[in-house]
């Protein structure tokens, strides 16, 4: 049997994403939680949300085709939300999480950020597992903000 070479690659959010971006985010979400208002808002707005603000969108592709996001989301001068992270469950078990986040991670060095910021779930173990991996540490308990998302009761950071 032969094993054909796949095609991955990472680039950012370009003009006509917007559904992609709604899609591979609505699929994470409510596999493992249900949509919440802010969810909705977000996977409506983009633009608005995240990138006339000066956040990015990631995207992680294999042969050509989008399977996995990653956003930048601006939450103070020189600090990003890492939000809205997932990869589609047909291209589970490539490290296309990896690719798509530390992809994330690049595009806010370049940006010139000095944090990044996420929250998740105790549920979502192999994200917990790739975010230590690449570096976050969770937040001091004497900075913890409340977050927006019920689903939320893990808190990381990266300084660079």
């Amino acid at each position: 049997m032969v094993d054909t070479e796949r095609e991955i690659g990472t680039r950012l959010f370009q003009d006509g994403d917007e559904e992609a971006f709604r899609l591979l985010n609505e699929e994470w979400i409510t596999k493992y939680f249900k949509l919440e208002e802010k969810d909705r808002y977000t996977l409506k707005h983009p633009r608005e949300v995240i990138l006339d603000k000066g956040g990015e969108i990631v995207f992680v592709t294999l042969d050509g085709e989008l399977v996995g996001c990653c956003a930048l989301v601006p939450i103070a001068p020189d600090e990003y939300e890492v939000a809205k992270m997932g990869v589609t469950e047909s291209a589970k078990g490539l490290g296309l999480g990896r690719r798509v986040l530390s992809a994330a991670i690049e595009e806010g060095r370049r940006k010139g950020a000095k944090r990044l910021y996420l929250e998740t779930s105790q549920k979502l173990a192999p994200a917990l597992n790739l975010y230590a991996a690449l570096g976050f540490k969770p937040v001091p308990a004497e900075r913890l903000t409340p977050s927006p998302y019920v689903r939320a009761d893990v808190f990381l950071e990266m300084w660079f």
